[in-house]
């Protein structure tokens, strides 16, 4: 057995969770990324959401590339990191598969995977720091990634998003060095929405086209400002609403009213507060 065999085969778990987990995140960062910037998400195509995605793809690559030369022999960790790369192109596929079926290409996902990789190491392994300690060489590499992000969505100065990037992104570290040292159980990936590549652009969406098991958001509430007004207002899927009885609709009505109120007053306390204003007019100096 060859030394690749042998890495994929002692460290299959990790490599399989340390995919689902990239993808999961990924998959979230980019409905966080269109929440900071309603009026860009408007705009966007499926397309603008795969470029995102694959963004915090390379970042991701890079982080755990660092964090798995903590964990990992150095005699295995190249090897690691290309193992890392095929269980991404295979996690992904079966994620896309349900979804848009024969039109998921597995070369061309190979191929984006690949380029997501090459691009990572261009793009951040020049920076040179120890991941579990803050630096400015550390905060760098984060400011470099979100103004990517945000130049992707439309929304360079959008000190929201820039915020947002840099969270998602960092947030994730601990859950890497978990999955490094066993700790992590295997998230299941296909629970997160994946904006489909370029290929599979004109395919049905997984929303209206998926198996059970496929995320479809059933309930959303949202907060918005509005001068010194704050508006809170909730969703329901309309064949979620369809489906449930007059009774149940009644006493869902009334939970998410309590739910709306609660929040509502929640955000309204923080986004009229001095630190979120202050914070806000530096986001957007």
């Amino acid at each position: 057995m060859d030394t690749m065999a042998t890495v994929k085969t002692e460290y299959q778990q990790q490599l399989r969770t340390l995919a689902e987990l990239m993808l999961a995140v990924s998959g979230e960062s980019v409905t966080v990324m269109k929440r900071n910037a309603p009026e860009q998400a408007m705009k966007m195509k499926r397309q603008d959401e795969w470029g995102i995605y694959l963004e915090f793809l390379k970042v991701m690559f890079n982080l755990t590339d660092r964090l798995s030369a903590l964990h990992i022999p150095i005699k295995d960790q190249l090897d690691f990191m290309n193992g890392l790369e095929d269980a991404v192109s295979v996690q992904l596929k079966s994620v896309l598969e349900p979804a848009f079926g024969n039109n998921a290409d597995q070369m061309e996902i190979v191929l984006a995977i690949g380029g997501a990789v090459a691009e990572s190491r261009q793009l951040y392994e020049k920076y040179k720091f120890l991941i579990t300690e803050d630096s400015r060489t550390k905060n760098e590499l984060f400011q470099a990634f979100s103004e990517r992000v945000a130049e992707l969505i439309g929304a360079p100065q959008n000190g929201q998003v820039l915020s947002a990037a840099t969270l998602c992104a960092s947030a994730v570290v601990p859950a890497i060095s978990a999955v490094l040292e066993g700790r992590t159980p295997a998230p299941a990936a296909a629970s997160h929405s994946v904006p489909a590549p370029s290929a599979a652009e004109t395919a049905t969406e997984p929303e209206k086209k998926g198996p059970t098991g496929q995320e479809i958001k059933l309930v959303s509430l949202m907060s918005s400002v509005s001068g010194e007004e704050v508006e809170t207002r909730w969703g329901l899927h309309p064949r979620f609403r369809k489906d449930l009885t007059p009774s149940e609709l009644q006493q869902l009505t009334k939970l998410l009213n309590r739910v709306a109120k609660i929040l509502g007053e929640r955000y309204a306390a923080v986004a009229f507060s001095e630190q979120w204003a202050s914070w806000h007019r530096a986001g957007h100096a």
